[in-house]
């Protein structure tokens, strides 16, 4: 049964995964693995059920944040003006601001925040870039 429920977790882990972008199997590893040990240790008398449960949660959650953020960070560097994205629970908050341009590369800087019950959780600075099209003319 334990194998079983592995391995249904692990598919539905890959499927979630499989369209997703760099940042987004980035951000359902990181929550999928936060979420599983949370979950084992939760469990109680199943933990192996609540590693399983968690880290689809964590995933998920993880997906969706790293896609948040990258959009965020697209959008106040194009638009040069700070964007922000609330929870309809008002709970957890994000906040992209444009620090700076640096022509040389093409690149953008963009300061992240992310608030959780009023405190901050994250605070970076990414770089969006302007990409270039290359295309080859006879």
């Amino acid at each position: 049964m334990k194998k079983t429920a592995m391995a249904l977790a692990l598919c539905v882990i890959l499927t979630i995964t499989a369209c997703a972008t760099e940042s987004q199997r980035q951000g359902a590893a990181v929550g999928g693995t936060i979420g599983g040990i949370t979950g084992v240790i939760l469990g109680g008398r199943h933990p192996w059920r609540g590693g399983v449960i968690g880290a689809a949660l964590g995933a998920i959650a993880g997906a969706t944040i790293a896609d948040i953020s990258v959009r965020g960070a697209q959008e106040a560097a194009r638009h040069g003006q700070p964007v922000e994205y609330r929870t309809e629970d008002g709970r957890a908050r994000y906040y992209a601001e444009p620090e700076g341009y640096d022509p040389r590369t093409k690149c953008r800087k963009v300061r992240e925040r992310i608030w959780e019950n009023d405190r901050v959780v994250k605070d970076t600075v990414r770089e969006v870039c302007e990409s270039e099209r290359y295309e080859r003319r006879y």
